[in-house]
């Protein structure tokens, strides 16, 4: 059966009730970055702290997605393309539900995290650039990615053999070679109430 046969089906229950249940906005906070800069640790400890304070919260990291989900990908460039669009959906159906959805993925290339981007409405998608130097994401290298990249036993490995494209307007940008978790997480979360999507 083709697309052209399929109907979108609208919930009885809509994003607002859900937000307004949950007593906040609901977003993705888009982690991207070099391999090593932290965006996994410092998306989990927003995660975290978000969880405590009693929000609902979800993280999607991107190593358990690519054993799940999109366990069918490569790292070639058209397969990285295909593994953020699903991200991007499954991301939007967290938002759908009221949550705030951090997702922890390399998502090195401008135009993929600009199509993300388009799925949502305004002010629902907040890119966070986690900054941080290759050569201080290669000492830490807490995968051991790196050393395999520069002995050629990873082809297309971002910032080594394959490019990282920053962003040109994030709405946060995280140094974490300068800043500490408890100051990038509350950073964040500063953000999120000057925004309103926390009340």
């Amino acid at each position: 059966m083709g697309s052209n046969h399929l109907t979108w089906h609208e919930a009885t229950i809509t994003k607002k009730d859900r937000q307004r249940k949950n007593q906040h906005k609901s977003v993705v906070l888009w982690f991207t970055g070099l391999s090593g800069s932290g965006k996994s640790t410092l998306a989990n400890a927003v995660d975290n702290e978000l969880f405590k304070q009693h929000y609902q919260s979800y993280c999607l990291d991107g190593d358990n997605i690519r054993h799940g989900l999109n366990r069918d990908l490569t790292f070639r460039n058209e397969d990285r393309k295909e593994n953020i669009r699903r991200i991007g959906e499954v991301a939007k159906l967290f938002v759908d539900s009221g949550q705030i959805v951090s997702t922890a993925f390399i998502s090195p290339f401008r135009e993929d995290r600009q199509l993300v981007r388009n799925m949502f409405e305004k002010d629902e998608f907040i890119e966070i650039y986690v900054k941080c130097p290759i050569n201080i994401c290669e000492e830490r290298d807490p995968k051991g990615l790196y050393k395999k990249a520069r002995l050629g036993e990873i082809s297309d490995f971002t910032g080594i053999s394959s490019p990282y494209e920053r962003p040109n307007n994030p709405e946060i940008v995280i140094q974490t070679d300068r800043l500490s978790i408890d100051e990038s997480v509350s950073i964040i979360l500063s953000h999120l109430k000057d925004k309103t999507i926390l009340y």
